[in-house]
């Protein structure tokens, strides 16, 4: 593994989700800079829409692993993508359009995690994945995967940021 790499991973993160958090931080962050944690480099809802529509780039998927460190079978389940299916994306290089569409949703939700734990990739996947009794024992992972989940867990995020014991 090359030397970069190797220090980015003792860090624990990759340059976007030091990008993603510098900007967030400074008070840049746009409502839809979280997308940069797939790659890409749109933040108008226009074109981010437009692209969904297309399908994203199977890279997106794949970049969204590298900075989040989760496995392909989380990734799978989080997304909603059978492992031949996945297999399949790889070949044709593009994710569906509702594939596409649950990528950025889960996306958000990582990107407030990673807000709400100060940059902290490790404590945020951590969060992501533990049972959170304010969601019924449910992990957020869990949830994360219908539209209904990621608004709850997305609710808890944000009492959680103003000090809301739940």
């Amino acid at each position: 593994m090359d030397q970069a790499l190797l220090v980015e991973k003792a860090r624990g993160g990759s340059a976007d989700i030091k990008s993603y958090w510098e900007k967030a931080k400074a008070g840049h962050a746009t409502p839809y800079l979280f997308v940069s944690l797939v790659g890409l480099k749109v933040f108008d809802s226009k074109k981010i829409l437009t692209m969904v529509a297309r399908g994203l780039p199977v890279q997106t998927l794949t970049r969204f692993q590298k900075n989040t460190s989760f496995s392909t079978s989380d990734i799978g389940e989080l997304v909603a993508i059978a492992p031949r299916t996945l297999h399949r994306r790889k070949e044709q290089g593009r994710l569906a359009p509702e594939e596409s569409d649950r990528l950025l949703r889960v996306t958000r939700l990582f990107a407030k995690a990673l807000e709400l734990f100060e940059g902290d990739v490790h404590a945020a996947r951590s969060w992501f994945q533990a049972p959170a009794k304010a969601l019924g024992g449910e992990p957020p992972f869990r949830l994360a995967q219908t539209d209904l989940g990621a608004r709850e867990v997305e609710a808890l995020i944000d009492r959680l940021e103003q000090g809301v014991l739940t």
